[in-house]
């Protein structure tokens, strides 16, 4: 799915397993930056619910027994 200049999509986390992990996660694309997105739904000291959020760039899943990134579309024969 492309994301849009400016724009994003953010899901409920269904696969989180510890308090530590986003109630929610999606992508965002700011000035043309892809960017994955975290929020924790959180309550103030006064009782006020609100979102914590975390940006970080889009994960790479690497090789990490040779720590490089995998490219399917490799043609060298070895």
């Amino acid at each position: 799915m492309e994301t849009k200049n400016n724009s994003g999509a953010i899901f409920k986390n269904d696969n989180k397993k510890a308090e530590n992990h986003p109630d929610y996660k999606g992508k965002v694309n700011v000035n043309n930056k892809d960017m994955e997105v975290a929020l924790w739904l959180k309550t103030s000291a006064k009782g006020v619910t609100y979102f914590s959020a975390s940006f970080s760039e889009p994960y790479i899943k690497t090789d990490e027994s040779q720590n490089k990134v995998l490219d399917i579309n490799d043609d060298l024969p070895f």
